[in-house]
């Protein structure tokens, strides 16, 4: 059930999710408050929770995705479980689907269809490359929108590109569902229409490769692959420390160009060497300014450079791998993390939502196993105990 203190409370959400992009927006709505009811097949449900065993025998993909939400196995192929759904549908506020393409129209689930019989409800497809145009018939995951918008192109070294290691493609897609979402919900709450929300992955980086994108087409070449270096900034990128740590530091201005050069690496007169003289003076003559930089970083222990460059106020850190990450001061100073049950009766450590809401605590309910909450929504429904049994009987729960 949603949990009445939050803004979302008495908002229901009925998914039909799978992998990464629907149910990362549907988490955020559950965050704040909204009942979500997650779809699944009968017996294996969301094929994400397959992704791996990582977590206690559940997968990490899973367990971060479905928090606080309700599992309802559901055979849509059946008339019986069409039936249900649309029993859901008749009391939704929000429709979610990812389903592979044509799957919702040939269900009768596509945007317009749901309009015309149930006017209130909010339908939000997400779609590899949109339900129109030239590539809407294809199948779409990650690392295929990672290569098609040339994210790819951008990532990694000289030699070799590499592919973001977060699902970055499925999270911008979530992202703006989730906000396509909630603007939908306040457009019905002004107006009274229920406007129809469709989010792509494709074009969801493609927004984030803006900056690129603009590059590219007026500088006549696109940003160069440079590992951590930054491409159009200098120095910006990680330098090796002497006792074989790195360090990353971003000088943004001419400001602290000179600040870093008289402070840090007490070469003053640099700031008047017209190749250091500007940002893209910089950027051209990299190599000279990355020799400098890298001869002063090799003369100190990482902690040192780091202590020196924070005395400045030169924005710096020390290259975390994921279990640093993990024990970051930060995270522990400010509480962020909270035990959640998973299925299996134990917990685990989940970070809180990143949007604190002032004097309203954060909603952090169970993740659900497969159907967990098949039976209580089914006689939320008015389905007797023999019928839910039937149901089971045959294979539509």
């Amino acid at each position: 059930m949603s949990a009445p203190h939050l803004p979302l409370s008495g908002i229901t959400v009925v998914s039909l999710e799978q992998a990464v992009a629907a149910p990362y927006a549907t988490r955020q709505l559950a965050d704040l408050g909204a009942r979500v009811i997650k779809v699944e097949r009968p017996g294996d449900g969301d094929f994400a929770r397959r992704y791996d065993t990582t977590v206690h025998g559940q997968s990490s993909y899973f367990v971060w995705l479905n928090r606080s939400k309700e599992s309802l196995t559901l055979d849509l192929k059946a008339p019986e479980g069409r039936a249900i759904l649309h029993q859901l549908l008749d009391g939704a506020d929000v429709f979610v689907q990812n389903l592979a393409p044509g799957a919702a129209d040939r269900l009768g689930l596509g945007a317009e269809a749901l309009r015309e019989r149930w006017p209130r409800l909010i339908p939000c497809t997400i779609s590899g490359y949109g339900t129109s145009g030239p590539w809407a018939d294809r199948k779409s995951y990650d690392l295929l929108v990672q290569c098609q918008t040339g994210l790819v192109s951008l990532t990694g070294t000289p030699e070799e590109s590499a592919r973001v290691g977060i699902s970055v493609a499925d999270i911008a897609a979530g992202m703006y569902a989730y906000s396509g979402i909630l603007t939908a919900l306040y457009t019905r709450a002004t107006t009274g229409t229920a406007h129809p929300v469709e989010i792509s992955l494709f074009e969801a980086l493609a927004e984030w490769m803006g900056q690129p994108a603009y590059y590219t087409q007026y500088g006549g070449a696109q940003p160069a692959r440079l590992g951590t270096q930054h491409p159009t900034l200098a120095p910006y990128g990680a330098y090796t420390a002497a006792d074989g740590r790195q360090v990353l530091f971003s000088i943004q201005n001419e400001r602290e160009w000179a600040v870093l050069c008289a402070e840090f690496l007490g070469r003053p007169e640099l700031t008047d060497d017209p190749r250091f003289a500007t940002s893209s003076a910089r950027v051209a003559h990299r190599d000279e300014v990355n020799a400098v930089v890298a001869e002063r970083c090799a003369r100190s222990d990482a902690e040192e450079v780091l202590k020196d460059l924070e005395s400045i106020k030169i924005a710096c850190a020390g290259v975390n791998d994921v279990a640093a990450f993990l024990d970051h001061p930060v995270l522990a100073a400010r509480g962020r993390w909270q035990d959640v049950a998973i299925p299996g009766g134990t917990t685990v450590q989940a970070l809180l939502p990143p949007t604190d809401l002032a004097g309203l605590p954060a909603r952090m309910d169970p993740v659900p196993e497969v159907g967990e909450h098949t039976e209580a929504i089914l006689a939320e429904l008015g389905r007797t105990g023999e019928e839910i049994e039937a149901l089971r009987a045959d294979a539509v729960i």
